[in-house]
């Protein structure tokens, strides 16, 4: 289990629109073998999650990310297991074989997060500084500096900032 691969799932679940079967299916990209099993009901119950979840990326303070996802692990316990499908590379999932779709995105947002915190602080976790953007983002830089979710977003503020300081040095 890569748990800041899990940490940075869970940034994209909370940015991901998921209105139905289709938009969750598009979701999973690469992991086809869950699309069969996706439902409305995994799409209702993430998206409750998703509402659930942003105040801790939104908390911007160790006791209101902590205490977020402490909250957020009581109401939806992770029970990991290790997986020997592969002798060779001995993982662990965060949900039976029988999980639901929602089940099993929860449970790898929460214990890679849990994780993440843990490891690298809870100052990793942020939301976008671009004026119009509300995306959420796991900052993995070595000098906690991210502050944008995306490159577009950051391009988009630089050129905006470069554009505000030549319109204030032009002559009038």
């Amino acid at each position: 289990m890569d748990f800041l691969r899990y940490a940075e799932a869970s940034a994209a679940l909370l940015n991901a629109e998921l209105a139905d079967v289709d938009a969750l299916e598009a979701y999973l990209d690469g992991r086809e073998w869950l699309h069969e099993r996706a439902t409305d009901r995994d799409c209702m119950l993430l998206r409750k999650f998703q509402r659930e979840l942003r105040p801790v990326f939104e908390a911007g303070d160790i006791t209101g990310v902590v205490g977020g996802l402490n909250e957020l692990m009581a109401r939806y316990p992770v029970t990991p297991r290790i997986s020997d499908h592969d002798h060779q590379d001995l993982h662990l999932h965060v949900a039976t074989a029988n999980a639901s779709v929602a089940d099993l995105l929860v449970g790898e947002s929460l214990l890679g997060l849990a994780t993440l915190v843990c490891d690298l602080g809870a100052d990793r976790l942020g939301v976008c500084s671009a004026g119009k953007c509300t995306n959420v983002f796991v900052d993995t830089s070595p000098n906690r500096s991210r502050r944008y979710c995306s490159e577009r977003c950051s391009s988009r503020a630089n050129v905006a900032a470069y554009r505000a300081r030549q319109k204030a040095v032009e002559p009038a």
